[in-house]
Parts: structure tokens; sequence; C-alpha cells
């Protein structure tokens, strides 16, 4: 407990009890907050309630939920001013299903190019971890014979996503749909916007960074731990890299099957 909660000093002692879950520990979360509170290692209250859900935010711009992952993917841009370097700003794509962040755009500008650049690193990492084109998973209008999008593309209404440039793009590409949110409403690009807030308080905020080289290392690096090791509340404690490409499942927690089933009981064994 303590190991986890010293390496990743911005998390709650709900994410420490995940990852001691995921290490085979069968411990209750009481016990972690404990030891966690008596080694002077707990958070103070405003940095949790500032971590809210996204169910509690306001509805998302699309029509129908998502039931799995590539179907919404949620992109903006985010503002970091380096010590010596003046101003950059990231993009990215996130997989609003799975959480999953796909890899981020550094640059001094925040323009059509830009947020075109962004899309294209997510469609290459979709077939970087797929083994084929998104295009290729397009299902086909049997009455037009055309192909139909699979993921939707939601961003605010800034100016680089009301560009012609940015919508040729997105027409040439029939995997691709967009929708904007309405105006004056950004939390409906709320798990975009969060994951931004995340990457901040998590890493970039920790110490300084020089430059946009630093910036980018420091974005990549916080990225795969994201991905990869940090358990996620919203998918039931899972990690984002195991749900979005398809096996894991976002309400059923891994973890609970680990160690002694006797102790852990799913919420529906427990109902019935």
């Amino acid at each position: 407990m303590v190991k986890h909660a010293l390496a990743h000093p911005a998390w709650g002692h709900r994410k420490i009890w995940a990852m001691v879950r995921h290490d085979g520990h069968v411990v209750s979360e009481a016990t972690v907050l404990r030891i966690l509170r008596d080694e002077g290692l707990i958070l103070p209250a405003q940095y949790q309630r500032e971590r809210r859900k996204l169910a509690e935010r306001r509805k998302a711009a699309f029509a129908t939920e998502p039931s799995g992952p590539n179907q919404v993917w949620q992109l903006d841009f985010s503002e970091f001013e380096t010590t010596t370097g003046g101003t950059w700003r990231l993009a990215g794509c996130r997989d609003y299903w799975s959480k999953y962040e796909h890899p981020f755009h550094v640059s001094p500008t925040g323009n059509q190019h830009d947020a075109i650049d962004a899309i294209e690193l997510a469609l290459a990492d979709y077939e970087a971890m797929f083994g084929h084109p998104l295009v290729e998973a397009c299902p086909v209008d049997p009455e037009t014979g055309e192909l139909l999008p699979v993921v939707t593309i939601v961003t605010d209404n800034g100016g680089p996503f009301r560009s012609f440039r940015f919508e040729s793009f997105i027409a040439a590409h029939p995997e691709l749909h967009h929708v904007r949110t309405r105006v004056k409403t950004t939390g409906q690009n709320g798990s975009r916007e969060r994951g931004f807030g995340t990457l901040k308080y998590e890493r970039l905020y920790l110490d300084e960074i020089d430059d946009a080289i630093v910036l980018a290392e420091r974005a990549e690096d916080y990225r795969i731990e994201y991905n990869e090791l940090r358990p996620h509340e919203a998918i039931s404690w899972n990690r984002p890299k195991e749900v979005h490409p398809g096996p894991g499942r976002p309400h059923h927690p891994d973890i609970q099957n680990q160690g002694n089933p006797a102790n852990y009981l799913t919420r529906d064994m427990c109902t019935h």
C-alpha cells in the first residue's frame, strides 16, 4: 500500500486499494484507508471532490449512449505553459466508453491542422492495436452500398472544428462522423475535459516543465500509465487498455475474481 501511495501521490485510497487487489492481496478499502492515514499519505478532501463522476455531469452531445469502444471519441485542446518555452497546446482523442487515451499531439498552435493531426494519431493507434485500419470496421448500407461511419468525433464549437479543412478531412474518412456540442455547454465534452484535468494534476503540475520536449515526454509517460496501470472507478476499477480492445467489461470488475472469491462477491451474486 505504501509503495503504491508513494509512487502515485495524486491517487486516492480507493485506487491504491485497487492496485493492491491487482497485486493479489485480499484487503478491504477500510484497511487501506486506515494504513494510509496512519502513514500520513491521505489526500486532502477537496482533491477528491474535484474528481466527480462523469455520470454527474451534463448529458453528452451524442443521442445514443455508446455500448462499446470505438463508437465515440471526444477531442479537444488544452493549454500548458512551460517555464522557458512559452504556451503549448495538447490535443488528443479519448474514447468515451473505455476512457482510453490515444496519443497526444503537442504544438504551439491549436488550429484545424493540429486537430486533424490528433485524429490521425488516434487512427494510427487504432490500427496498431487492432491490426487493421478503422475503415475496415465500417458496416455497409445495404441500400446504397456506402460505408457507414463507426466512430463519432465529439468536439466543442471552437474555430478549428468549424473550419472547412477539418470538415473536409472528416468527409474524406467514411469511418468518421463529427458532432459538435451545443454552444456554451462544455460539460457535453466532459470526459475529454476531465482527462486533461487528470493529466495536469497527476503529472504536469507536480514539478516544473521547461520546454515542449519535456512536456511531450511527460504526457506520453502519463498516457501509458493511465491506459495500462491506473485503475478507473468509472470502468469498475479496470484499466482502459484492458477494456478498450473488448475482452474487459467495464461494469464487471476483474479484480473481484482474484484472491478468495468467498470474501469478494459481485453485486449480482449478492442480490441473488
